[in-house]
């Protein structure tokens, strides 16, 4: 017999009413596995996506990838943690939407002191994905001009900052006047509001007509024409997510009009695949952070039997930071 754990699952794609909330056994953790009490749960745009079914997974099964707890109990084979560690992940089996949970042991990482459950929750996922964009997608360096889609958003406020540490003169996209003014507090050296300003031409002014090496852009569908537009010859487009939708139909062709630019697709994954370059990446992101580079900002909190509200919040862009998931 296992533990009994609440958590939220679905068992068919669709709106936030398909998530329920059940009671799950947990068994003892195998070999290569860590037990966790969880303490928070973060919410990713990613959550939405296979509750939808955009990316697929064979049903039932749970949702989320980020969350941060206390080890319970450890395979024979974990050697890097022991039982009572604080520790966090951000790229596990979908599941985290929950109170108890095993999570393969190559994934999770000590929190180091100074962080906190809620902090360590809602920075795993975004603040990796910030350092494999700005350090191994695209090495920023000083000086350079980039622009980022969504800068208000989990990702886009750690990455303001960390564009700011590295003194890079970040441009970021905004859909009010109120989230240009959160970006810029987090160190964005410039924003455009696309709701009402056109992005490439906006950028070809902040730039004095020069472009820009990179862009990140995360929205998808919506954005990536006028990203590419924002390249200079030979840039990169960086397309890591899809939050209006996935980018189809791309015609090769075009990359060579606008100027032989290059494109990528990249996840975090793919990044973080060994406990080695987990481990190095979370060390630069937690350095940033108790250094106070960076500041976690944490603007929506819901219990865990909430989580419907949560995705209304996240789908509608009414959110700006981090939302996390409570669990008491």
């Amino acid at each position: 017999m296992g533990i009994a754990s609440r958590a939220i699952q679905i068992e068919a794609h669709g709106g936030p009413e398909v998530m329920k909330l059940v009671t799950l056994d947990v068994p003892a953790p195998a070999d290569n596995e860590v037990q966790i009490r969880q303490k928070a749960v973060g919410l990713n745009f990613i959550d939405i996506y296979f509750r939808t079914g955009l990316y697929a997974s064979p049903l039932p099964h749970g949702l989320g990838f980020e969350a941060s707890g206390v080890v319970e109990s450890i395979g024979k084979n974990v050697a890097h943690l022991k039982v009572g560690d604080r520790v966090a992940y951000g790229q596990s089996p979908l599941g985290a939407y929950a109170e108890l949970r095993n999570v393969p042991g190559h994934q999770v990482v000590k929190i180091p002191d100074g962080i906190s459950f809620e902090e360590a929750a809602a920075i795993m996922l975004k603040g990796l994905t910030v350092q494999y964009l700005f350090r191994q997608t695209y090495r920023l360096q000083e000086g350079e001009t980039i622009l980022l889609h969504a800068a208000a958003g989990g990702v886009g406020l750690i990455a303001c900052q960390w564009a700011k540490a590295l003194g890079v003169k970040l441009i970021g996209t905004v859909s009010s006047p109120e989230k240009a003014d959160i970006a810029r507090a987090h160190g964005a050296w410039a924003t455009i509001n696309y709701t009402h300003e056109n992005v490439a031409e906006r950028v070809l002014e902040l730039t004095n007509g020069k472009k820009v090496p990179v862009v990140y852009d995360g929205v998808g569908k919506d954005t990536w024409e006028t990203s590419l537009d924002c390249l200079q010859p030979r840039g990169l487009m960086v397309s890591y997510g899809n939050a209006s939708g996935p980018v189809t139909g791309v015609n090769l062709g075009v990359l060579s009009a606008k100027g032989s630019l290059y494109v990528t697709r990249p996840n975090l994954g793919t990044h973080v695949s060994t406990l080695e370059k987990m481990q190095a990446a979370a060390d630069e992101l937690f350095e940033m952070i108790t250094s106070k580079k960076i500041k976690v900002q944490i603007d929506q909190r819901y219990p865990l039997a909430e989580v419907a509200d949560a995705h209304i919040a996240l789908a509608s862009r009414k959110t700006t930071g981090a939302t996390v998931l409570t669990l008491d």
